[in-house]
């Protein structure tokens, strides 16, 4: 695997991406992306309006867009939403020089996470949350797992995750990501 130039952070909704995201970034000294924040800015409008008046696939269709937009630059680290990676083929055709890691986090913990930016999460607006949310992360999974790497999230603060997912990179035959700053 040739070296990184790019990190993709995947995984189910309230795992971290974008808190971690930014402190990997910060510490690499590259830029940052948030997908579904780079969504609103292209729509004009916040990530429930899009869903509600204009649907979920069009909401996927403007998150591609907007996610190939920024896996076309060097030294970025992406958060990706939710349900991003969980479209098949996704990981799998990544740009050379994409690490891609996954940030595991259960339904119980993602609802517990989400619960206080409920009315930002349109798929665990209905009458069963935690349902839903089993059934979504069942249903993507497989997918987040195709990710280069895996970082638990369950009990760490957002410093240890990034931590960790630094040491992995450091430590993974055939990646190698440079991390002259930190």
């Amino acid at each position: 695997m040739p070296p990184s130039r790019r990190l993709v952070l995947v995984g189910f909704m309230g795992c971290g991406k974008s808190s971690v995201g930014r402190v990997l970034a910060r510490r690499l000294g590259w830029s940052f992306v948030d997908l579904d924040a780079q969504v609103v800015k292209a729509e004009g409008r916040p990530v429930p309006a899009i869903f509600a008046e204009s649907g979920e696939s069009h909401f996927r269709a403007a998150e591609a867009r907007e996610a190939e937009r920024a896996l076309a630059r060097d030294r970025v680290v992406l958060a990706a939403g939710g349900g991003w990676a969980a479209q098949p083929g996704r990981l799998a055709n990544l740009p050379e020089g994409t690490t891609s890691v996954w940030l595991r986090v259960s339904a119980e913990e993602a609802v517990r996470r989400a619960r206080p930016r409920s009315g930002k999460r349109p798929l665990l607006a209905g009458p069963d949350p935690l349902g839903t949310a089993r059934e979504l992360l069942s249903r993507r999974e497989p997918e987040y797992a195709r990710a280069h790497l895996e970082v638990d999230t369950e009990g760490r603060t957002v410093e240890d995750v990034a931590a960790r997912v630094l040491q992995l990179l450091e430590s993974e035959p055939g990646i190698h990501t440079p991390l002259e700053t930190r």
